[in-house]
């Protein structure tokens, strides 16, 4: 015989209508409570009926993921699984589930979400990117649909809760450690130029060449995929450089890259970071196991995701919520693809 909520309330000591409130999560109900609810639910291996309670409160406790481009470069790059585990974390804490929608290319995404939306199937959206122009985000803005993105809005931003790392101060910051270090021809290899972190993290960079007094030139900025094969295609550009105008350093904006980086310029017979200093972005766990080892930016990427289905969650359960911007601490991990560069 199953055991019910009933039986729960007994073992607790409380009314049956307190173990609902537990299980909603309800901010009424004391932490000592809810303990106690929790440990009879345990003992006697009670699990909530999510289908009925969804049923009930007309909420499919299901939040919506938008990745940012097709399935294969989501797959492929170490961010993404990541910044999942972060958004699984935050979802878990309040009984939702998470729906992902990826496609082979912009508008298979784009009518995931559409179908996602109109057919009921989540209670809320998280867009992993933000883009210059994004027909998905003006589509929630003209439903009303509640959304929280990862990566602050290109246009009004106070309008649109988000959260973010300061992209700005992260590539001023990646760039000016690179100066530090007595680089001056410092080249740039971010990735999509229609994503704003990679407009705002060349806004840094530039930021930082003009406050060192260094000129900006266009030949040292490359675009790529973030993508193995965009690090290779990126450095193979930059080695077409006459020799006396190559980059001593790189700014790369994202680990998988830099390996791609890495990769070619073993197969060029160029040594890092003897002949080319590389400090990256994101710090995953293979930026600490490549060869040498990455000096790279961790911009915390667990925490992005554990935030942003945190804020979505807040926004599903209160209507009025305000909107915010949480910003996510970064800081420069030093190890062996930079040094002091020989004069």
């Amino acid at each position: 015989m199953s055991v019910t909520i009933k039986d729960v309330a007994k073992a607790a000591n409380v009314a049956p209508s307190t173990v609902s409130r537990v299980i909603a999560n309800n901010p009424r109900i004391s932490e000592r409570t809810k303990v106690k609810v929790r440990e009879a639910m345990d003992q006697l291996g009670y699990h909530p009926n999510f289908i009925a309670r969804s049923l009930a409160n007309q909420s499919t406790q299901v939040i919506g993921l938008v990745t940012p481009g097709s399935s294969d470069v989501f797959f492929q790059n170490p961010f993404f699984p990541t910044v999942l585990r972060g958004l699984n974390e935050g979802a878990h804490e309040h009984q939702y589930a998470l729906q992902l929608v990826t496609g082979k290319n912009e508008e298979d995404i784009y009518n995931g979400v559409v179908q996602m939306v109109q057919g009921g199937r989540v209670d809320g959206v998280v867009l992993l990117y933000s883009k210059v122009e994004d027909r998905i985000l003006s589509y929630l803005q003209e439903r009303n649909f509640p959304f929280v993105m990862i990566g602050k809005p290109y246009k009004m931003p106070e309008s649109i809760t988000h959260v973010d790392n300061d992209n700005i101060q992260a590539g001023f910051d990646a760039t000016e450690f690179l100066i530090g270090i007595g680089h001056e021809r410092i080249a740039f290899v971010g990735g999509d130029n229609k994503l704003v972190v990679t407009v705002e993290r060349l806004e840094g960079y530039k930021e930082a060449l003009k406050k060192a007094g260094l000129p900006y030139h266009p030949r040292y900025t490359v675009h790529e995929t973030f993508l193995l094969e965009g690090g290779k295609d990126a450095i193979c550009a930059l080695m077409e450089l006459p020799e006396n105008e190559r980059p001593t350093a790189l700014l790369v904006t994202d680990d998988l890259m830099s390996l791609g980086v890495l990769n070619t310029l073993s197969e060029l017979d160029m040594t890092v970071p003897e002949d080319i200093s590389i400090i990256s972005f994101n710090n995953v766990l293979f930026s600490e196991m490549s060869r040498p080892p990455l000096t790279s930016v961790d911009i915390n990427i667990f925490q992005l995701g554990y935030e942003a289905s945190s804020q979505l969650i807040k926004r599903v359960e209160h209507k009025d919520e305000p909107h915010h911007r949480i910003t996510v601490p970064h800081h420069i991990i030093a190890r062996f693809s930079t040094e002091y560069v020989k004069k």
